[in-house]
């Protein structure tokens, strides 16, 4: 069978590698160096025009890195990508890649806390400015799109809401009027989740999350066509310089391996928390992709292979309610990222997203009572009890 018919659980494991280029190394190699040696001073006048394949210095490319850019392009059907130090590095380097001074950028209505940062900033020093949509319907987006927009910014699902945006019905219209289209698919991962594959232009992962899965690394990567990708390693990323280290790369090369297995648990987990959630009287309200009451659940059914391991809910009550129950957890820890091993449990409007203005939170849907559970690898029963406890003491 060709490398290219395999499944994605083969693909996770072997894409990009050979072990015979690296003397039968059935692990790739960590090649731990910052710069490379030339056989002659003509070939290093080859490489630096680009008139020779090869690398020159790890901050313009490494082996181990590009075995990780390889593997993540096949999984997520890209034709090449890029790896950075972190996914607002990645999300950075994108959208200043793809505007300049004037222009605008069209934002999904909810974006990670930092994301939300980063248009300001560019809004304040560079004359970018930036509107949320809900991205509900083809003639809301065409009202929204301005002779200026640059490109469409999408998190689905989105944080922390867990709102869902029709990605075919998003690129169709942007396609129609020449404006690519960037997703950020961290909380899906490749495994339950192809944009690019759907007609988007560029995915945008914290690969810190599921695609790391053991909480030990910080990095983002990129995936989309050979021109984009080329460009932003050529400028953005070079000149910038927030690339990622061999080690950190090697760890993902790891967590790669075992994305389908973790993300099935994950996701049988999230299904079990989720109807345990939603009928429980100190509970108000419960976000999760896989609820078949929400409007946007055929959308996952669509674009999704499942719902995935996130969820967010609404304590009865105050923020000092909510607080109070999170810090009577034992088993569940609580920290801000996702796609551990462990649970996870975070208060978006004081941690992730309060650097967003509290009005901007709630247009965005973002209470003070609302808790963004990130389900882990644990047995759900255990998870379970740690919540039942905790609810049982407010």
């Amino acid at each position: 069978m060709k490398k290219n018919n395999y499944r994605f659980e083969t693909k996770a494991i072997h894409s990009g590698y050979q072990t015979t280029a690296h003397d039968g190394s059935l692990v790739p190699p960590i090649y731990q160096t910052s710069t490379f040696a030339f056989n002659d001073a003509e070939e290093g006048e080859r490489r630096f025009a680009g008139h020779e394949d090869g690398f020159i210095y790890t901050r313009l490319g490494n082996p181990t890195v590009k075995i990780l850019e390889d593997r993540l392009a096949e999984l997520e059907r890209g034709e090449t990508a890029l790896a950075f130090a972190s996914g607002m590095a990645a999300v950075s380097a994108v959208l200043m890649s793809l505007t300049k001074t004037g222009d605008h950028i069209l934002c999904s209505k909810g974006v990670y806390g930092c994301t939300y940062g980063l248009l300001q900033l560019l809004k304040e020093k560079y004359l970018i400015t930036h509107d949320f949509s809900l991205m509900e319907t083809k003639e809301e987006l065409e009202r929204c799109i301005l002779p200026n927009t640059a490109c469409l910014y999408v998190e689905t699902p989105i944080n922390p809401t867990m709102k869902l945006v029709d990605l075919e019905m998003i690129t169709e219209t942007a396609k129609a009027k020449g404006i690519p289209v960037v997703v950020d698919n961290t909380f899906c991962s490749p495994y339950l989740q192809t944009p690019l594959a759907l007609g988007c232009d560029v995915v945008i992962h914290s690969a810190t999350k599921y695609i790391g899965g053991h909480g030990d690394v910080i990095a983002g990567l990129v995936a989309g066509s050979k021109d984009f990708i080329g460009q932003l390693a050529r400028t953005t990323q070079k000149d910038v310089g927030g690339v990622l280290s061999p080690f950190d790369a090697w760890l993902l090369l790891r967590g790669l391996k075992t994305l389908p297995v973790r993300m099935d648990r994950h996701g049988e987990n999230a299904k079990r928390l989720f109807e345990y959630l939603k009928q429980h009287p100190k509970v108000e309200a419960v976000h999760f992709p896989g609820d078949q009451q929400k409007a946007d659940y055929p959308i996952m059914k669509k674009q999704m292979k499942n719902p995935g391991a996130m969820i967010s809910f609404t304590i009865k009550g105050t923020k000092k309610t909510a607080q109070m129950f999170m810090n009577q957890l034992q088993l569940i820890k609580i920290a801000v990222s996702l796609g551990d091993a462990e649970t996870l449990i975070s208060h978006p409007a004081t941690m992730t997203h309060s650097t967003i203005p509290a009005d901007e939170r709630k247009r965005m849907g973002i209470e003070d009572t609302l808790l963004r559970l990130a389900v882990g690898l644990e047995a759900w029963v255990d998870i379970k009890e740690d919540l039942e406890q905790a609810l049982a003491k407010i």
